[in-house]
């Protein structure tokens, strides 16, 4: 039943999603290990090792190379996307989450600790490093090698 979804676009699918997914529990994991603290709202949130943005466009893009082959268009279009998604993550974003903290830190000096006043503070933790970003695009490209190969093969 499960073989049934090799070479399709299901199969491309599943890599993208379960890529993204087995991320974040691989950052939950990590932000527990770290922080000796149990943080369910790491797996809603942005930011952090490993993109799980970029497991999840390269695990896409890599299933789609398997299907389609890495020579056709349809491939070229996956791993376009998944490198713009990847800049961004590791460009504008961490610039906005930058941005957050300096304004953070700005309203927190002015209203003498009470931002509660002015609505709270921003979220900081948008974007990621460039290592982060390049962690999740290995764990994607592996994620979609191993469901191919390993778990969908008859």
């Amino acid at each position: 039943m499960i073989s049934g979804i090799l070479n399709t676009g299901y199969e491309a699918l599943a890599a993208g999603i379960l890529g993204a997914f087995f991320a974040q529990v691989i950052k939950f994991f990590i932000f527990t290990i770290k922080t000796r603290k149990i943080n369910f709202k790491i797996f809603t949130t942005t930011g952090g090792m490993p993109s799980s943005h970029s497991a999840g466009v390269m695990g896409l893009s890599t299933a789609v190379g398997l299907i389609e082959g890495y020579d056709s268009i349809v491939f070229a279009i996956a791993l376009g996307f998944a490198l713009i998604t990847m800049y961004d993550a590791a460009g504008v974003r961490r610039a906005a989450g930058k941005t957050a903290a300096c304004l953070n830190k700005m309203m927190d000096d002015f209203y003498n600790h009470d931002v509660q006043a002015i609505g709270g503070k921003l979220k900081e933790l948008l974007g990621h490093t460039p290592l982060e970003v390049i962690m999740g695009a290995i764990f994607g490209v592996l994620f979609a090698y191993a469901l191919h190969y390993y778990v969908l093969m008859p």
